[in-house]
């Protein structure tokens, strides 16, 4: 037998079959475009092409699992992004994803109606513009005739489990990414939706991570060539669901993705709301782990800073990778010294993360000399991005969510030598694991336990996740990094002012 994990990104599905012990069977992955209508800041998807791409790749594994059938699936899920649909399930418009700006004026209009603490305890979200619940107001306002026809506004686990089953449903954790969850009570959060005027029963239907919804309907199980009585089982938001295929299902560890984004998701037992989580822009909501809470923190910039360093002055290294085989970035950081740089680079290419969420911030190297070598320059770029993720992690500690074990994932976890770099700098252990897909390994968790082949969460960590290399910090280097660290935390704001100058007076 075999669980099947579908993980649909923002701009592309991957779907993994696992055995039970978590070894991968087979998967496939397609891409889908963002589609940009012509107004600034706005980016949407389309639905419909979305779920063609998601039924091309269940049906690519399905045929190759058919001496492992496929007894129970789930959905790992982008956050935020919002299609509406008819009673007879067709797409009204493409979806606003999450990083989308038009719906910036429902921020104050929020902040007329309660304080930013009140909408914080409510839903666990602090107010930021780009949360399910603002697109839909923006449907009302300004596409009134599209709200009037729609019978659900779905996000991706939602429109993909009414896809395969008929049925609506959402979980807790993508449910409370809308900012109009009750986060005490796990339910649709009544105060929210009766401010902005939408009805609950145009929401999906709200069920716990891992629980049974139902069998994918016989017509869509014969078209993907699934078996007729596979079950689909709630997954999650993707942050949780691939802290859980991380093991990350207790407080004191954290899940950091590294990747384009770099995340790092910590779990704790209980909701952490106080005025340090919402002042720094943290986030707090179910994991899909039962019990516990998650909050997220992010750098937008992330790994996409090494990919313009290549792009713009890694010619040597692109063409070297071409003759050689070798990846490009492997060639790059190979090169970098072994010794922390003197330099520091401000990673705000695009919009900043938490604790800032600063549109208007740019990047900025500093301590550059006629001596500054390329290799230098490429290790401060690793190290400015690691800067980031530190500075969040030690304003997490002062809010109460301490952060002991961080257990890399994504494409950065795969250098070692960024990793040690992050062991120094961080002054923390870090793992790499066994686990290459974890978004999808963590929704295919939920699915075995639902159906009874786990007894629980954590017997399926341990029957699936496994520790495969382990970075200590260097004494020295860790010496070094915290006293230029207290560098670092200084450069956001001496030069926040010239940024915005630059950002909106050139």
């Amino acid at each position: 037998m075999s669980l099947l994990g579908i993980d649909v990104g923002t701009t592309g599905c991957k779907v993994v079959a696992f055995n039970p012990d978590g070894k991968i069977i087979a998967s496939a992955y397609r891409e889908y475009p963002l589609r940009f209508p012509g107004q600034p800041g706005w980016v949407e998807l389309d639905a419909d092409e979305v779920w063609q791409r998601v039924k091309h790749c269940i049906q690519n594994v399905a045929a190759q699992t058919k001496s492992d059938p496929i007894e129970a699936l789930a959905v790992s899920s982008q956050g935020e992004g919002v299609t509406p649909i008819d009673k007879a399930g067709r797409v009204l418009y493409h979806s606003i994803v999450s990083f989308d700006s038009r719906t910036v004026e429902f921020i104050s209009w929020w902040l007329k109606r309660m304080s930013a603490y009140q909408l914080f305890a409510e839903t666990g979200m602090t107010p930021e513009p780009f949360y399910t619940i603002n697109k839909i107001l923006w449907f009302k306002k300004y596409r009134p005739n599209i709200d009037r026809r729609t019978w659900k506004y779905l996000c991706y686990e939602d429109l993909v489990n009414y896809r395969l089953t008929g049925i609506p449903a959402i979980d807790y954790s993508l449910a409370a990414r809308m900012m109009c969850f009750d986060l005490k009570h796990n339910r649709w959060s009544s105060k929210m939706l009766n401010l902005a005027g939408i009805e609950e029963d145009r929401l999906a239907f709200l069920y716990p991570p891992g629980k049974i919804v139902g069998n994918v309907l016989p017509k869509i199980a014969q078209e993907l060539g699934l078996p007729k009585d596979t079950l689909v089982v709630t997954g999650g938001h993707d942050q949780p669901c691939g802290a859980l295929g991380a093991g990350v299902i207790k407080p004191g560890i954290t899940m950091d993705a590294i990747g384009t984004v770099e995340c790092i998701t910590p779990a704790f037992p209980n909701p952490v709301i106080n005025r340090k989580m919402l002042a720094n822009r943290f986030c707090c909501y179910p994991h899909v782990v039962p019990n516990q809470y998650v909050t997220v923190a992010f750098n937008f910039t992330g790994g996409s800073l090494l990919r313009w360093y290549r792009d713009q002055f890694g010619q040597k290294e692109i063409e070297l990778a071409r003759k050689s085989g070798k990846d490009v970035y492997e060639i790059l950081v190979q090169q970098i010294p072994s010794q922390p740089s003197s330099l520091f680079i401000l990673p705000h290419f695009t919009t900043t993360g938490t604790p800032y969420f600063d549109h208007h911030s740019r990047g900025a190297i500093l301590g550059l000399t006629l001596a500054t070598q390329k290799p230098e320059i490429t290790r401060a770029i690793l190290e400015g991005i690691s800067y980031e993720i530190r500075l969040n992690i030690e304003l997490l500690a002062q809010a109460g969510i301490p952060v002991r074990e961080i257990r890399a994932i994504g494409g950065g976890a795969k250098s070692a030598q960024w990793l040690q770099l992050k062991a120094d700098l961080f002054g923390r252990k870090i793992v790499t694991l066994n686990v290459s897909e974890a978004a999808s390994l963590g929704v295919a968790m939920l699915a075995g336990c639902a159906i009874g082949e786990y007894s629980s969460v954590s017997e399926a960590v341990a029957q699936t996740v496994k520790i495969k290399q382990t970075f200590i910090p260097n004494p020295t280097n860790k010496k070094i990094y915290n006293r230029k660290f207290e560098i670092y935390r200084q450069i956001y704001p001496r030069l926040k002012e010239l940024n915005h100058t630059i950002a909106t007076e050139l």
